[in-house]
């Protein structure tokens, strides 16, 4: 996406989606509302940087000041806040890559790509992690010994790019005493997780280590006995690594309804598959676990706020969740919901239930604009 660097106002928007299938998807998208898509050739992500680079390098005249900011999905022990990317700093980047395997190669390789297309432009890191910078110590611990964290054990959350917009367009839409009341965030997605916020402050989050940990995700497991690794090594001489993709890549959703990670293709599938009934109950069953537990922390809800592709989009999954959360004096109102109003709840309804558009991108470019500004000064 392309933001004015003066208004922060978005641009353009372009993205290339099926990477790896025969017919990927080229889009591009103006914001006067011109759209264009096309059939391209992108075998892996690395075509389709170049399809994105290229039209961004037609878009920019000779003279145009180019800043990138990148989501950085993990800081580590090391970054909790929004930084200039240097050699050094890639380098140390790429070191995290033991904290989250599934994301940092690919943060490192477009990072190097736009060194080698934009030599003059400054790249900025925006961490999911840095939401969390001041977690309070028992959200933060792990139950470890305490000289494993010299190694960066610890507890840190993630989705905190959208949490972060999230809490700042309810602040806008609600009025700030809303935002800073006991809120309940839920990134449900892809990747779902879920925190508990008050007075604008994070006090505890689903997701803990890796972005694997938490509530089951698409095709991610969440939390797990630790035991389950050794067992199934016993068993059938699973090896650690196979281990490791099981849990990211053929789990949560996938692994459970053995059809599909699609929550979408789930439900429509579920009055004739048993299977992706369990998976679609089951994701409801955690989340709404997690949100009791989160209130605890909190003390009661005042807000409940579903964003990301499944708590944006899927009424049915919202009202599941909501089921039983009746003590916490959560109701929903049928129709409100099933048409994706910002106020999801009944009128007597003693918490607010709310569906939000989240948008990563909007704070990375006020980020990235802040970090340029705060060095140039």
């Amino acid at each position: 996406m392309l933001f004015s660097t003066e208004s922060l106002e978005r641009t353009l928007e372009i993205s290339v989606a099926n990477i790896g299938q025969p017919h990927a998807t080229f889009t591009l998208e103006t914001a006067s509302g011109y759209r264009h898509t096309r059939t391209v050739q992108a075998d892996d992500h690395e075509a389709a940087i170049g399809f994105i680079l290229d039209h961004i390098a037609d878009q920019l005249s000779s003279d145009t000041s180019l800043a990138v900011g990148h989501r950085v999905v993990h800081g580590g022990p090391t970054y909790d806040r929004p930084t200039i990317i240097t050699d050094d700093v890639t380098q140390q980047l790429a070191n995290l890559e033991l904290f989250d395997p599934e994301h940092v190669q690919t943060t490192v390789k477009l990072i190097r790509f736009f060194e080698r297309r934009f030599p003059n432009a400054s790249q900025v890191a925006c961490f999911d992690t840095d939401f969390y910078r001041d977690l309070p110590t028992n959200a933060r611990l792990l139950p470890l010994p305490r000289k494993l964290e010299q190694f960066g054990l610890r507890r840190y959350g993630f989705h905190g790019l959208s949490y972060t917009y999230l809490l700042e367009k309810f602040a806008e839409l609600a009025g700030e005493a809303a935002a800073n009341g006991r809120v309940v965030l839920a990134h449900l997605g892809s990747g779902a997780s879920l925190a508990a916020v008050k007075d604008g402050k994070p006090l505890d989050m689903t997701m803990g280590f890796t972005p694997a940990g938490g509530i089951p995700m698409s095709t991610r497991s969440g939390d797990l006995d630790p035991g389950i690794a050794e067992f199934l090594h016993q068993q059938t001489g699973m090896p650690l690594e196979e281990f490791n993709r099981m849990v990211h890549f053929d789990s949560g959703l996938l692994g459970v309804s053995e059809l599909s990670a699609d929550m979408e293709l789930l439900i429509n599938e579920s009055a004739r598959n048993p299977k992706a009934t369990d998976a679609v109950e089951f994701f409801c069953y955690q989340v709404r676990k997690a949100i009791g537990g989160l209130a605890t922390v909190l003390g009661g809800v005042d807000s409940l706020i579903f964003a990301g592709g499944i708590g944006e989009n899927a009424p049915l999954i919202r009202e599941k969740v909501c089921q039983g959360l009746e003590y916490l004096g959560i109701t929903l109102d049928v129709q409100r919901n099933d048409n994706h109003e910002f106020l999801i709840s009944c009128d007597g309804s003693g918490v607010g239930v709310h569906v939000m558009h989240t948008d990563e991108a909007s704070v990375i470019a006020a980020q990235t604009k802040q970090a340029i500004e705060r060095e140039a000064t």
